[in-house]
């Protein structure tokens, strides 16, 4: 059993639109939410690996796969349109109720099924060598889409969202120069944040303000939330481009896979 005073909590509630029961569909071999669960136990970085949702289909999936399920989340707090804060703040304040002892917390969203247990190591070291001047670490990757091309319409006309930011160098709007000239900026994506306990407390946030960056890799950063991400992530595992991460129990038996 490891020490580090670090827990990892998988949010996964029901009712998702895009794709239907989306954190126990099947990919490849075992539903989707299993290669967190798995990922987040082999790393032996946490001291506990919890799954927060508000269906019993999905508890039973996440235990058998190893992790915990110490209370079920509120309804309330499972909408299409929840802040992360309300789970969020709802489970450590259940978790204090129970005498839990940690002092860190690590969001695993079971839609990046390619964050392996690795990824986790490498996350948590750099945390915690930044921990006394920090609140969080989050992951995030050079962004595809950048924010200088994009546009606000207002029924007429367009206008650039980031207006007159014009090339120092060229004198030139920005949205109208090569995206390799841009300057670089990054996305957030779904892979992973740890954040102190505390900072949660003190900021009524997820992240508290001193927010450092975890530089995702390759596929790690990948985010499996419409039909197309799903094809993508199939696309990748059947090319041999992108590996899951190894489980080594059976798959899960229900009584037809989804």
């Amino acid at each position: 059993m490891v020490n580090n005073g670090v827990i990892a909590l998988i949010p996964a509630r029901s009712g998702s639109k895009r794709i239907v029961n989306k954190n126990i569909k099947y990919l490849e071999n075992h539903p989707l939410i299993a290669y967190t669960i798995s990922s987040a136990i082999n790393s032996e970085v946490f001291d506990s690996v919890m799954v927060s949702t508000d269906s019993t289909e999905i508890a039973n999936i996440s235990k058998y796969y190893g992790a915990e399920i110490p209370f079920f989340r509120p309804k309330e707090y499972a909408k299409d349109n929840s802040p992360d804060f309300e789970w969020l703040d709802f489970t450590i304040k259940k978790l204090d109720e129970l005498k839990k002892n940690y002092l860190y917390v690590c969001i695993l969203r079971p839609t990046s099924p390619f964050r392996n247990e690795l990824t986790l190591q490498r996350a948590w070291k750099e945390f915690i060598t930044k921990e006394k001047s920090i609140d969080s670490i989050r992951a995030v990757e050079l962004c595809g889409q950048h924010p200088y091309k994009m546009w606000n319409y207002d029924g007429e006309y367009i206008k650039p969202l980031m207006n007159n930011i014009i090339s120092d160098e060229y004198g030139q709007p920005f949205h109208s120069m090569q995206y390799s000239s841009l300057p670089e900026i990054y996305v957030q994506n779904a892979s992973l944040e740890i954040v102190k306990k505390s900072s949660v407390y003190d900021t009524g946030t997820i992240s508290g303000s001193k927010i450092a960056p975890f530089f995702t890799n390759n596929y790690e950063g990948i985010d499996v939330n419409t039909p197309t991400d799903w094809i993508v992530a199939e696309t990748l595992i059947h090319n041999k481009l992108a590996l899951l991460p190894n489980i080594e129990i059976k798959p899960y038996q229900n009584s037809g896979k989804l």
